[in-house]
């Protein structure tokens, strides 16, 4: 199976564990592309995310770490297993595709022509959104299965951002979504669900976010090999409501969301 991941950038973590996991698994990805690391959209949209604090610890830990550096100072830490190898760390994508013998490419938008062009050229049968654009009907159409993606949440009670919190304050239980993209948000044919077992041992909403999304990329694997052999099919998402997609909230609700997560944390008998 030909296989290309989109990234939002060349130092993306999850990226890097994603396209570490596929490899390893003996789907090497055929190729990357990844938007600039440096590009105006690119930081905009990341202090959206972080906010300028964040952006600045990302660009602390990732664009100015040394080569010499033993152990790289990571976003999210349990990801480290995947970028890992015999003491080496994989600092940014062309490093993993160094390792692994992909090629990995470059754009400012996802959609623009010459990045349709040359993922046309790539002709995958699948690409993975691990980050990135808002993807358009004319990229969505180019893989012969799809464009798969993993959602921090269960569809279809909780589409949009901020799913883990959302979650939380809805009584929806913690989990992901794989499914195929289409042009709505969080809207395509679902592949697989799964609830998260370790919620309960998460002392944080970051703590949490992290951990889904390394439970993502664990899970990733068994969906890939399931369609490589044709034996897992999508499901259309036939009860959608307007109302279940959910945006960036407000502090004092993320901080009900937290006191939630702290409850669940207690009634299972954490710390």
């Amino acid at each position: 199976m030909r296989i290309v991941v989109l990234s939002s950038s060349l130092y993306s973590e999850t990226a890097c564990a994603m396209a570490v996991r596929l490899a390893e698994l003996q789907y090497v990805p055929v190729g990357v592309l990844s938007l600039s690391t440096l590009h105006r959209a690119t930081l905009l949209r990341k202090l959206g995310q972080w906010g300028v604090r964040g952006v600045a610890r990302y660009a602390r830990t990732k664009l100015f770490s040394r080569a010499t550096d033993h152990a790289p100072q990571m976003c999210n830490p349990h990801l480290q297993p995947l970028i890992e190898r015999r003491g080496q760390y994989f600092r940014s994508l062309r490093g993993v595709g160094d390792s692994y013998n992909f090629p990995v490419a470059v754009c400012n938008d996802h959609n623009a022509p010459g990045s349709l062009a040359r993922l046309k050229a790539w002709s995958p049968d699948l690409i993975i959104f691990a980050g990135g654009n808002i993807l358009r009907k004319p990229l969505l159409a180019i893989p012969r299965l799809g464009v798969l993606n993993v959602h921090l949440g269960l569809l279809p009670e909780i589409r949009g951002m901020s799913s883990p919190e959302w979650s939380l304050l809805n009584g929806v239980p913690l989990g992901i979504t794989i499914h195929f993209m289409d042009e709505g948000i969080d809207t395509g044919p679902i592949l697989q669900e799964y609830e998260y077992p370790g919620a309960s041992h998460c002392d944080s909403l970051s703590e949490l976010r992290n951990q889904l999304i390394a439970f993502g990329i664990a899970k990733i694997g068994e969906v890939v090999a399931a369609l490589d052999r044709g034996t897992l099919a999508a499901t259309p998402q036939n009860d959608i409501h307007k109302d279940s997609q959910f945006f960036v909230m407000h502090e004092w609700l993320r901080s009900s969301a937290a006191e939630r997560l702290t409850n669940l944390r207690s009634a299972a008998g954490g710390a």
